[in-house]
């Protein structure tokens, strides 16, 4: 199948598995989504077993085509992560910058040296041959909360307005962070080391770079918005901005996710108020709430329908299933320090940790990342972790997320 007939393909699922949610399931959008898919990829393995193995063998070869790691982190995630960004209030964000800050450097660096540990111990008394270095490369990749998933639950779950502009504003600059931890840690699992200085160069064109490339490419677009008024042309410079913003961020090493989120920012805020209409700002809300909904469906089918790909032993399922708790743990423990010090310098609701520890859900980069390991028996072991500890995150937590507020809040 081509790029066009797996697209439709995707986009078709994406619609059928929308109406059964909402006719029938009744789930939000993107767990329900989620939930269908995987519950036909088990069918289809069903009959796999059963000695049908056509239809199995179809949908992987479809899934073969899809290079779900540049599908998320060169595709879609440029335009989530701006659409998730576009409606962040850079006010609210801004008084809440240092926790944010903190909780996406300090907070993913503990958590990824917490669950490599936990994760190296378990596997050895597991008799799962797993590295250290990768164990490590494990915690990075699950460590930053996706904030596809998390933004798409919040929508819902009533969070109060500050711990919900933490946990959005987290979410949107912890995975550039996690991309950077990870991608040093590749260099020492594939090279065998990588110097003090290179770690700080590459901190410094990824991260510093990203923020400067999106103040400057969101700067650009919102000079070219305030010299027009017609819709049509403003959102093709908002797609110019994030396609082109996204790519050109790519090419000159710097990290593309920080550079679109940045870029969002500005235009959501400055933009909106100075440089558009209000007949503007109404059909490029509508617009990117489109592109935000149909890509999220698209992904979560994605999630779901991922698991025909997937190797499982025994082994991974119990590992997977003793290191969720583990990483509840290792998130409770790097957000539950910087917290407790920063209680004595501004005020955080009384449950704040319980909520950022369980409404840190995990989504389709970590998945993406697992992807992108070297090909071996330590991909294999981890991206089968990965993803039983994704489907958790998004299906329990995601589900109870909601209701563990309105406990709190009774």
């Amino acid at each position: 199948m081509d790029v066009l007939q797996i697209a439709a393909l995707l986009l078709s699922l994406a619609a059928v598995f929308s109406y059964i949610n909402h006719r029938y399931v009744r789930l939000p959008t993107t767990i329900g989504l989620m939930l269908i898919a995987l519950l036909v990829s088990l069918a289809l393995l069903g009959l796999d077993l059963a000695g049908l193995t056509f239809p199995a063998d179809w949908a992987r070869h479809v899934l073969d085509g899809v290079d779900f790691n540049r599908t998320l982190l060169h595709g879609m995630l440029s335009f989530l992560l701006f659409a998730g960004a576009l409606h962040v209030n850079l006010e609210d964000l801004a008084r809440q910058k240092w926790v944010i800050g903190i909780l996406a450097s300090f907070g993913v660096l503990a958590s990824t040296l917490l669950i490599g540990i936990l994760a190296w111990g378990l596997f050895g008394l597991l008799g799962v041959e797993i590295g250290f270095i990768y164990c490590l490369l494990f915690g990075a990749l699950i460590s930053p909360t996706d904030p596809i998933a998390v933004m798409g639950i919040l929508k819902s779950a009533g969070a109060p307005k500050s711990l919900e502009t933490k946990i959005a504003g987290e979410s949107l600059f912890n995975d550039g962070v996690g991309v950077v931890i990870f991608l040093v840690l590749l260099g020492i699992a594939t090279s065998g080391e990588v110097s003090t200085s290179e770690v700080a160069l590459l901190f410094a064109e990824e991260a510093l770079g990203g923020l400067v490339f999106g103040l400057a490419s969101g700067w650009l677009a919102y000079r070219m918005l305030a010299s027009v008024d017609n819709y049509q042309v403003e959102i093709l410079i908002t797609l110019a901005l994030v396609m082109g913003g996204y790519a050109i961020a790519d090419v000159i090493h710097v990290s593309a996710p920080i550079s679109v989120v940045v870029a969002g920012l500005l235009i959501g805020n400055q933009g909106r108020m100075m440089a558009m209409s209000e007949n503007t700002r109404e059909h490029l809300d509508t617009f990117w709430e489109l592109v935000d909904e149909i890509l999220n469906a698209v992904l979560f089918v994605l999630i779901g329908l991922e698991v025909l790909a997937l190797t499982f032993h025994e082994e991974y399922l119990l590992a997977a299933l003793l290191l969720i708790p583990l990483v509840l743990l290792s998130r409770f423990i790097s957000v539950g320090i910087p917290v407790s010090l920063m209680r004595r310098y501004r005020p955080f609701s009384p449950n704040a940790v319980k909520v950022l520890t369980w409404g840190g859900l995990r989504g389709g980069i970590s998945v993406a990342l697992a992807l992108s390991l070297p090909i071996g028996p330590e991909r294999d072991a981890i991206l089968a972790i990965t993803y039983v500890v994704v489907v958790f995150s998004i299906l329990v937590q995601g589900l109870s997320v909601g209701r563990l507020l309105r406990s709190i809040a009774a």
